[in-house]
């Protein structure tokens, strides 16, 4: 491990109860969580982490909880929430996180499906959904605790969980429970945020995740003790890893962020080390920079496009594997110290020495922009399935563009038909029935086929194509990888969102949807009044973006007519998944007309 910290046995045989306190015992004064309360942060250190977690296992016992039984959450990124699932694993019980977002429908099938009696939720916007769960009697769901003691009514509160596990905890009784898990427990249970059908129930154990961690933290070369921002949901996989499970791992602290609307503040309150980030939000922060640079007078953006120059020149000689010359090295340093991490500063990414992206394709010309920078942003690729990560590039071994090499103990192929398979210790147990039981995901030589297509490279770097399920089949039987096609499109600044559509036709449509802040900063560039979206200029701007993407698509790839839209899709409204990717089926449904048009207009 590169932070060299003791393991408290053997990495197959530990649970993340051992590493909790493995980290009390031997950095109890490390911070270990911080969120905010009012102006300032609020903090516990690793001692005080595991104290308040043997008090609210008490209190959760007091309630009934049993072991191997699952227990619903549905939080923002809170202490309440981070603190639980610790508590949860202490007593052997299972902690599920729901999706923020999740219908009525949606909770019901999960309470039904994991037979919980228990969920713990924030609040009055929580309860409305979780009310008629409980009111079911299709659904096993006995029980709600609120954490907003206000909003209430009949139900629990957190406070007074808390309350009774003061009364009732017992040190010997704590240590007894934590100690009867074995590695081979259920930790987490992870349902898909499903973006066809019912999610399923990804049952992942400690060892798989913990040793995945391991791998992960060898790969990557993590600053010891370096903070992490969580901000993403905890009903996603990487944000369990990275805000959770790594933590544990290295005994570094995390900073919970419950609004990740404020994300970009945040980042640029703490400066961090380390960040992880989905493509949209890796987009979003290139847009922000881009306005800020193009407001720049002529004269200084000469001079950044310049620094730009040669940090991309610095970064390409890295990416060969060559150290760069001497000069080279020498200007790339002059750049940044003096042109670049000023620019970064402002936005507080200049200590990163770490930025990642998962999930969804990155758009080449996001990685280009912020190589300009100096910034390295590695593409990783995982799945629920696969306890996380199974391939990811490191900040100095990297391939633009890629998804990296396998991390250590997986191995890595593709099928006759592209499709990759993975096989090795972190794969899932497998996806749990409503008996209980759990549906190996594996073939007979314990092969899980990923529904994802791509190449591995002669370097062993491998390159993701598209969901198989996704692929487009046109009416002349072309298969046509959708993301490609999307991410071109969206390589010019003002296209936000894109969905190309052509199963069964004969050529490519696309729905684009304009980015607001974009077309904002490029209207008053132009001294463009009023709303972008009306202006014949910007729709002008878009149909250029979609030439030139054509012109660096091959013929059955491009798109042939297009439709602006100007409302952003998002989890709330459907269109994208809690770990925002595309909904196909919803959109094309939401627009089918919209589509038809574009064929028959």
């Amino acid at each position: 491990m590169t932070t060299n910290l003791r393991l408290p046995g053997d990495p197959a045989d530990l649970t993340f109860p051992a590493l909790l306190l493995r980290n009390a015992e031997d950095h109890p004064g490390l911070p270990a969580l911080f969120w905010r309360e009012g102006p300032g942060w609020s903090t516990l250190t690793w001692a005080e982490v595991r104290r308040e977690v043997a008090v609210l296992a008490a209190g959760y016992a007091a309630l009934g909880v049993r072991r191997g039984e699952h227990v619903l959450m549905m939080m923002a990124n809170r202490p309440e929430h981070w603190l639980s699932d610790l508590a949860l694993i202490h007593l052997g019980a299972v902690p599920v996180t729901v999706y923020g977002t999740s219908a009525p429908e949606q909770i019901a099938h999960i309470a039904r499906h994991s037979r919980a009696r228990l969920a713990v939720v924030e609040g009055a916007r929580e309860l409305v959904r979780w009310e008629p769960a409980l009111a079911d009697a299709t659904v096993p769901l006995e029980r709600l605790v609120v954490v907003e003691a206000a909003a209430a009514g009949p139900h629990g509160t957190y406070a007074a969980l808390r309350e009774s596990g003061t009364r009732a905890h017992r040190a010997d009784a704590f240590e007894k429970a934590w100690r009867e898990a074995g590695a081979t427990d259920p930790l987490t249970v992870v349902y898909t945020s499903g973006t066809t059908g019912d999610p399923k129930g990804v049952r992942l154990t400690h060892r798989g995740v913990l040793l995945n961690g391991i791998a992960l933290d060898e790969a990557i070369g993590f600053p010891p003790f370096a903070g992490h921002v969580c901000y993403l949901p905890f009903a996603h996989i990487a944000e369990r890893v990275l805000g959770i499970y790594l933590p544990l791992l290295r005994a570094s602290p995390v900073h919970l962020c419950a609004d990740p609307t404020r994300i970009a503040a945040v980042v640029s309150e703490l400066r961090p080390q380390q960040f992880f980030g989905v493509p949209r939000v890796w987009e979003k922060f290139a847009v922000s920079f881009g306005a800020a640079l193009a407001a720049l007078p002529d004269e200084r953006r000469r001079a950044v496009e310049a620094a730009n120059e040669t940090a991309r020149a610095h970064v390409a000689c890295r990416e060969r594997g060559e150290r760069p010359p001497d000069d080279l090295d020498a200007a790339y340093r002059e750049a940044k110290e003096k042109v670049l991490d000023p620019l970064l500063a402002r936005a507080g990414l200049d200590r990163l020495l770490w930025a990642a992206s998962a999930a969804a394709p990155m758009p080449v010309a996001v990685t280009r922009f912020w190589a300009g920078f100096g910034l390295v942003v590695v593409d990783a690729w995982g799945l629920t399935e696969t306890s996380g990560v199974v391939t990811t590039n490191g900040p100095e071994t990297f391939r633009i563009g890629s998804v990296g090499r396998p991390l250590r103990g997986m191995e890595v192929r593709t099928a006759d038909d592209g499709e990759i398979l993975v096989r090795g210790p972190y794969v899932c147990e497998g996806y749990l029935r409503a008996d209980g039981g759990v549906d190996d995901v594996r073939d007979a030589d314990g092969w899980l086929a990923t529904g994802d297509v791509g190449r591995l490279d002669e370097d062993g770097y491998l390159w993701m194509t598209d969901r198989k399920k996704e692929l487009i089949v046109t009416s002349t039987g072309k298969n046509v990888a959708p993301a490609l096609v999307e991410s071109t499109l969206k390589e010019h600044p003002l296209v936000g969102q894109a969905l190309v559509h052509g199963d069964g036709r004969s050529y490519l449509v696309a729905l684009l949807v304009l980015d607001p802040e974009a077309a904002a900063a490029w209207a008053a560039a132009r001294g463009i009044e009023g709303d972008p979206a009306a202006s014949e200029e910007v729709r002008r701007e878009v149909a250029r973006a979609v030439e030139e993407a054509n012109a660096r698509l091959n013929r059955t790839e491009q798109v042939k007519r297009h439709l602006l839209l100007t409302e952003e899709w998002g989890p709330e409204t459907g269109e994208l998944t809690p770990s925002l990717k595309l909904r196909r089926r919803v959109i094309r449904e939401k627009y089918r007309n919209h589509i038809e048009s574009l064929y028959t207009g």
